[in-house]
């Protein structure tokens, strides 16, 4: 049993379209999901989708939400069987299913990740047919960009007070799970979760904010350490369609280390500074 939660944005136009998909898509796997907060539309897409809606959350003083007791209220509702906290713009399949078990063997705390898909989505997905061949594949989100968190109980029932939607907290939760010693699998080679591509006309100032506005810099914060901003590559494990194996390097996050070098490489940071003439 998998039991979903998100914070929707208000349930209108684009939005609505890409967060019904979303949530019929995990709904079709048999997953209970739970959808928290009050903006408009939310309770009424609850009880059409057959979801629950938990209206009560948190938020900051900009008015966006805190996933503390987010995450505290959905291990008290779903006390039994996996949670996955994901965006609700994440589309999955039975792939998904897949990797849930194959992990399940690998220790009693565990956490799944995986990158996602960019791909453009238009208007309402029939999930009678065979929609994933009907889309476009898109192209990888990154490796640091993690859109969804599959877990056991014994991990996150007290996280910070993060913002949604802003810098590092996704990354931080890789690092948390590693910290308490739970087996952290990477399922990118098998589940091919679907990244509804979108603007960021819902956030003041767009995507840069998310990233570097003053929220964002509440999340860092909150981090503590860049030391703590790990990504898929530092897990534990890799599921792959031949099986589950050892993520060798792991330990001295030897991938990582080699993403962020070729990342400085691309945008010219390991380059000597110029003297001005």
């Amino acid at each position: 049993m998998i039991t979903f939660f998100t914070i929707p944005k208000a349930w209108h136009g684009s939005n609505a379209a890409r967060q019904r998909n979303a949530v019929a898509s995990w709904r079709a796997l048999g997953a209970r999901v739970l959808l928290f907060g009050d903006e408009p539309g939310v309770a009424e897409a609850a009880t059409e989708l057959g979801a629950d809606h938990v209206p009560t959350l948190e938020r900051n003083g900009h008015g966006t939400p805190l996933l503390d007791g987010v995450f505290a209220e959905a291990h008290r509702l779903a006390p039994d069987g996996l949670i996955c906290f994901a965006n609700t713009d994440i589309l999955f399949a039975a792939d998904l299913l897949v990797a849930a078990d194959a992990a399940a063997t690998v220790a009693p705390r565990m956490l799944v990740v995986g990158e996602s898909w960019d791909t453009d989505v238009h208007g309402d997905i029939d999930f009678r047919a065979d929609w994933q061949r009907a889309l476009a594949q898109g192209r990888k989100r990154g490796a640091g960009a993690l859109d969804w968190f599959l877990f056991t109980h014994g991990i996150f029932e007290t996280i910070p007070p993060f913002i949604v939607g802003r810098a590092a907290f996704d990354n931080w939760l890789v690092w948390r799970a590693r910290d308490l010693g739970a087996a952290v699998v990477d399922a990118t080679p098998v589940v091919h979760a679907i990244h509804q591509a979108h603007d960021y006309g819902h956030v003041s100032g767009g995507f840069d904010t998310t990233r570097r506005g003053a929220e964002a810099a509440a999340n860092w914060k909150l981090i503590g350490s860049k030391a703590r901003v790990y990504t898929r590559f530092d897990a534990t494990h890799v599921l792959s369609r031949s099986g589950l194996r050892h993520n060798f390097g792991a330990t001295f996050r030897a991938k990582e280390r080699a993403r962020k070098l070729i990342w400085k490489l691309r945008h010219g940071q390991l380059l000597p500074a110029r003297t001005p003439r």
